[in-house]
């Protein structure tokens, strides 16, 4: 047999085996070591514990405790004072203040005197060659900071108006300044005799402004094609009917706002009012009389009745035949009928003189006291007088707005042409013609506070020019909405000078913060527009 590895091959003679008698107990080879053959053997031991000394020490020292403090006590208290005490700002004087002031101040006028004798022929004759000079010629402070920017501060509307698809036929500021009124109507094809239209007005100054709930709306049986405050009472709005029908509103009166009215009468329009302009009285500044124009041909004035009517006081008519043959009209463009009239202005110079456009794109030169009876002579309780007096050049399509200047004896004009026409009041031919659009142009307007400033609005936004900087393109164009919208009315605010707003026909009236360039005067600008007039003109 095999011998273990761990056996020597040779063995001593004699020597014993292992697991024998008489071999040593601590031998490796033992059989208490060896009980079967082999060196190792399992085993299962029992586990054995260890007790923590350390942790058992450690929970002896600590104590259990919760992540919530304490209750916190808490006291109502108000943040007024209890007692109150005025003090002044002015600091006390002190005593040694008073004793300085009251000391009496030496003054040596003898040495005074004889100084400004020395000083007397030089300072006179500096102050001689300062006023003959010519270097701050033109030269005026401006304490305020130039704004260049041109905001829209409010975009008012009135939903259910919208919901109709009406537009914004006209608009006006009220005597304060603070109200703006807007008519709602539509001057596209549509039944406008039998459609219900309105007059809203919102007032810019209260805290609770609504941009879509105006403060006043007044519903009005037929469309509303123009309006205007009247210029001292703040409270009477009047309107220019498609029917013909001129009416008076009071906005203080909530419940039943009509206090005059035409009716329809023989005196009345016979085609749509296109603009109404109140007439103050000389002698009673309350007073007023209020004049409209229709495609009628017809220039009537009204004057109030006791029982709530407008009464017609005197009137006028442009018929064909009668206007000035300095302008060489065809009758097959003119014919033989009244020419329907679409703006007016009066000139701030001679409240007796006013400007017409006209649908067949003349602008005509009219008077107040023309005594010329209309022919052939219409119906009604007054006879009616042809105020014509000077044609001017025409536009090539009908004339939309006029606007006379309230710095000088000049008008603009503006038609469905694209074009607005600078004219003097004394020449037939325009100063200048600019083609400012491809699209109709609505209105024209005189900035009341620049001589060089006006504004236009045309199918595709506002336009405000500055003709100190170009008489050929427009200084700033504002679009009304995203969309090229066309903007039908304009009127600047004579009280706030920097507002402008504009009604389109989505029925939005916008609210332009114009920059202080388009507001503060400029050095000699009355003399640079009568120079530019005269120029143009040579």
């Amino acid at each position: 047999a095999r011998p273990f590895p761990w056996e020597p091959e040779a063995r001593a003679a004699g020597a014993p085996r292992a697991g024998t008698a008489g071999s040593d107990p601590r031998s490796p080879r033992s059989p208490r070591a060896l009980s079967r053959p082999g060196m190792f053997a399992d085993r299962t031991a029992p586990g054995a514990d260890v007790q923590s000394l350390w942790r058992s020490a450690r929970s002896a020292r600590c104590e259990a405790k919760t992540c919530q403090t304490g209750k916190i006590s808490t006291a109502e208290a108000a943040a007024q004072s209890h007692t109150a005490r005025d003090a002044a700002v002015q600091t006390e004087q002190s005593k040694d203040a008073v004793q300085d002031l009251q000391q009496e101040v030496q003054v040596d006028y003898t040495g005074l005197l004889s100084f400004l004798q020395r000083v007397e022929d030089a300072v006179i004759k500096e102050l001689n060659k300062n006023w003959k000079s010519h270097a701050f010629d033109g030269f005026e402070v401006n304490w305020t900071d130039q704004d260049e920017t041109v905001l829209c501060l409010h975009s008012l509307s009135y939903p259910e108006a919208q919901d109709q698809n009406l537009q914004v036929t006209g608009v006006s500021w009220n005597a304060t300044g603070s109200v703006i009124a807007c008519s709602y109507g539509r001057l596209d094809d549509g039944d406008w005799s039998t459609e219900k239209s309105y007059v809203c007005t919102w007032n810019l100054d209260r805290r609770g402004l609504n941009l879509q709930h105006p403060d006043l709306v007044v519903d009005v049986p037929s469309s509303v094609m123009c309006l205007a405050f009247h210029p001292s009472q703040p409270s009477l709005i009047a309107g220019g009917l498609f029917s013909g029908e001129l009416v008076v509103w009071d906005t203080s009166r909530t419940e039943d706002p009509v206090i005059w009215r035409t009716g329809m009468t023989d005196d009345t329009h016979t085609d749509p009012v296109y603009q109404v302009h109140w007439l103050l009285d000389s002698k009673h500044r309350n007073h007023a009389r209020l004049l409209s124009v229709g495609t009628d041909g017809k220039i009537l004035v009204w004057r109030e009745e006791r029982d709530g009517r407008l009464a017609l006081a005197e009137g006028f008519a442009i018929v064909a035949q009668q206007i000035p043959r300095s302008t060489r009209l065809k009758k097959v463009a003119w014919g033989e009928a009244a020419v329907g009239v679409t703006s007016l202005s009066f000139s701030p110079f001679d409240a007796g003189v006013f400007v017409v456009g006209v649908e067949g794109g003349y602008c005509l030169r009219c008077s107040t006291s023309a005594q010329g009876p209309a022919l052939p002579r219409p119906g009604g309780s007054v006879p009616l007088r042809a105020p014509a007096e000077l044609a001017f050049s025409p536009h090539a399509g009908p004339v939309y707005s006029v606007s006379c200047s309230p710095f000088h004896n000049l008008f603009l004009s503006c038609g469905t042409d694209g074009q607005v026409h600078l004219h003097s009041m004394l020449q037939t031919q325009p100063l200048y013609a600019l083609q400012l659009s491809k699209k109709y142009l609505f209105c024209v307007c005189w900035s009341p506070v620049r001589p060089l400033v006006f504004a236009a609005a045309s199918g595709e936004g506002v336009h405000l020019f500055d003709l100190g900087r170009s008489t050929q393109k427009p200084t700033v164009s504002l679009k009304q909405s995203v969309s090229d919208c066309p903007v039908y009315c304009l009127e600047f605010n004579t009280k706030h000078t920097r507002l402008l707003a504009a009604g389109d026909a989505a029925g939005t009236v916008k609210v332009w913060q114009l920059s202080s360039h388009f507001t503060e005067q400029g050095p000699r600008e009355m003399s640079h527009l009568e120079q530019l007039a005269s120029e143009i003109m040579d």
